[in-house]
């Protein structure tokens, strides 16, 4: 063999060499590949216990008086007095408007005359009627005059109170409308008078709460720029479910009268709606809502095992499990989505 040739196979061994020793480093990292598909995944975990739990709800309500009335007259008129004081408190029955009723006077005097006409006249022919000077009948005709004329003295009096516009319960006036001299009809808003003495608390609750509204229900609240908390009691709900935002409108009455509190106002009501001194909890991010269940995964024996449970109540930070697991059970609470059935899990931190 020429020295030209061993040179070539010389080249030749030293690159399959070369090769084989490139294949042997690159193994361990194939090798470390597959190894890396079994790793286990690394999860926190929460062991599952007792604890008092209470599910609060906070929600928006509007503070009304106990009653509003818009003031409108009865019958169209001109207004001759005005007794309207804005933003005071009126008592019951205070004369707050006087329409002209010069009219209705002189027909209210004529009919008076005409009934003690009347009245004489029917009682000269009882007299007559004694001494057989006059029939039955004239009598009875007499006397029905007088009772007629009595009916209509009576209808003029209610027309004449029509006139007369008084407060129909003690409470604030509102801005009037009108002024003195004004002609104003049934249609004319004179002004409102609200009763503002006792106040309603008016709010709205998700439909699967509907049930726990009950009459006398307690229930508290503050406003805003006021860190006080004020009480209501529930004094009515609606008869139905708003179709379009499925909740329940819920009206209660204020307890106690507070210089706070003023109509209009907004305010914010919590609701305690339920509570349980012995829940068993995990906390709500263990909890994975499904389609038609809710499951939460359980670490047994270094493995995922997916339990479906029933929940409860709830809070900001925990819920209430019913059914699915018992005190004890470590619940894992992050990396959720990467964790399959059976899957190896490695504990990073359980609380």
């Amino acid at each position: 063999m020429n020295r030209k040739s061993r040179i070539v196979i010389g080249i030749i061994l030293s690159f399959i060499f070369v090769s084989c020793k490139d294949e042997k480093k690159e193994a361990p990292a194939g090798n470390a590949g597959r190894t890396g598909g079994n790793r286990p995944v690394q999860a926190e975990a929460f062991i599952v216990k007792t604890k008092a739990l209470s599910e609060n709800l906070e929600i928006p309500g509007t503070l009304l008086p106990f009653e509003v009335t818009e003031i409108r007259p009865e019958i169209s008129g001109r207004v001759i007095s005005l007794n309207i004081p804005e933003g005071s408190f009126v008592q019951k029955g205070t004369l707050l408007v006087k329409l002209f009723d010069s009219d209705l006077q002189a027909q209210l005097k004529k009919l008076q005359v005409q009934l003690e006409i009347a009245q004489k006249t029917a009682e000269r022919q009882e007299a007559l009627l004694k001494i057989e000077g006059i029939s039955k009948q004239e009598v009875d005709l007499s006397q029905l005059q007088v009772s007629n004329l009595k009916a209509d003295i009576e209808l003029v009096k209610v027309d004449i109170g029509k006139t007369e516009i008084r407060a129909p319960y003690t409470g604030r006036i509102g801005l009037k409308s009108i002024s003195n001299g004004a002609y104003i009809t049934p249609a004319t808003l004179i002004t409102t008078i609200s009763q503002v003495s006792q106040l309603k608390l008016e709010f709205s609750v998700p439909e699967k709460y509907s049930e726990a509204m009950h009459k006398g229900r307690k229930v508290n609240f503050n406003i805003a720029g006021s860190d006080s908390k004020f009480n209501a009691s529930i004094l009515a709900t609606e008869s139905n479910i708003e179709a379009n935002t499925r909740t329940l409108k819920v009206r209660a009455v204020v307890q106690g009268n507070h210089n706070l509190l003023v109509p209009g106002a907004f305010a914010k009501v919590n609701l305690q709606l339920g509570k349980n001194d012995h829940s068993l909890i995990v906390p709500s991010q263990a909890v994975i809502p499904q389609a038609r269940n809710k499951r939460v995964i359980v670490y047994k024996d270094g493995k995922a095992d997916f339990a479906v449970v029933t929940t409860g109540i709830r809070d900001s930070s925990y819920v209430q499990v019913l059914d699915g697991v018992k005190e004890g059970d470590t619940v894992l609470t992050t990396a959720l989505l990467a964790i399959r059935p059976d899957s190896k899990i490695k504990l990073t931190k359980v609380q």
